[in-house]
């Protein structure tokens, strides 16, 4: 995307979307790769509607924007986006299972299991999480070897039981025995930050920055996951199902501890604005080239869904 200085947030964010929107449409179409057999086209409707189903991209729009620091644009970058876009999106579609949080609706739209049946959403998530690290790996993704090896190590250290895959174990396991702060915490930043972690690290790896660099974008990274979950349990406080697309009040019900439900909205408000301030000092030293990622910090700490 070619970016005019002083783009608003929310037209780079949806500008942003659209590109990987585009790019998603094209890689989970019908054509066979070299190297498969077939591509059954229920799971790859199943895919699709885990997908193509308007989100904000909000990660890949973070991977773009942490490349665009550097300089660095184009096809390798949006197929990386994409990529963690997968991620993400099989991570929402085993979420909402019957055997984890139970959810019928995602974004206004049933849920892949309700669209489709349990085991082909379970089947379309595991596709997606595979189907990821192909697309790094693809000699269509025009990166230096090593580039892709660290972006794939990344990856999985950032989706499997290290990250967002254990702390969804650990919040199952907080349904039974209630954390405590630093639980909490952990749990989260497992959950929810790590992928944030990665994507906002990942613009870094691909443009070969320095590591202090990429040491100061990844904990940028910490700092906008931490909020995220945060502003995240505040709306299951107060918001709406009609608003958030979802249902609301999940947690309370399912006696799941969070930060939010432990010290109270005002607090939590408190919170998100420290996090915010810490978010974009860590930006100080990119100037003016920062100032969507600043902005990104303050959209994902006030989203309203």
């Amino acid at each position: 995307m070619d970016e005019t200085p002083g783009l608003p947030f929310e037209i780079a964010l949806e500008m942003r979307a659209h590109a990987v929107e585009a790019a998603l449409r094209g890689l989970l179409d019908s054509r066979i790769l070299p190297g498969e057999i077939a591509r059954p086209e229920r799971l790859l409707a199943a895919m699709r509607h885990g997908v193509l189903n308007g989100g904000k991209r909000l990660r890949p729009f973070l991977v773009m924007e942490t490349a665009a620091l550097f300089g660095v644009e184009g096809d390798a970058v949006l197929r990386v986006a994409s990529a963690l876009e997968c991620v993400h999106c099989y991570s929402l579609i085993h979420d909402d299972l019957p055997a984890m949080d139970n959810d019928d609706l995602r974004r206004g739209q049933p849920t892949v299991h309700k669209a489709f049946d349990e085991a082909t959403a379970i089947l379309a998530g595991d596709s997606l999480l595979t189907y990821a690290f192909d697309i790094i790996a693809d000699a269509a993704t025009d990166l230096p070897s090593a580039t892709k090896a660290d972006l794939v190590l990344g990856l999985a250290r950032a989706a499997g039981p290290g990250g967002m895959a254990g702390g969804q174990a650990l919040d199952l396991e907080a349904e039974r025995k209630k954390p405590g702060e630093a639980g909490i915490i952990t749990l989260q930043a497992m959950k929810t930050g790590a992928l944030i972690r990665f994507a906002c690290e990942a613009g870094a790896i691909i443009a070969n920055a320095a590591p202090d660099d990429r040491d100061r974008l990844a904990e940028f990274g910490s700092a906008v996951g931490l909020a995220f979950q945060l502003a995240d349990d505040l709306l299951d406080l107060t918001s709406s199902p009609e608003a958030m697309g979802k249902a609301t009040g999940k947690d309370a019900a399912a006696g799941k501890a969070t930060l939010a439900a432990l010290h109270g909205g005002n607090w939590a408000r408190q919170q998100l604005h420290g996090l915010v301030e810490q978010a974009q000092s860590l930006l100080e030293p990119f100037g003016g080239r920062a100032d969507l990622l600043k902005a990104a910090a303050v959209f994902i700490a006030e989203r309203r869904n």
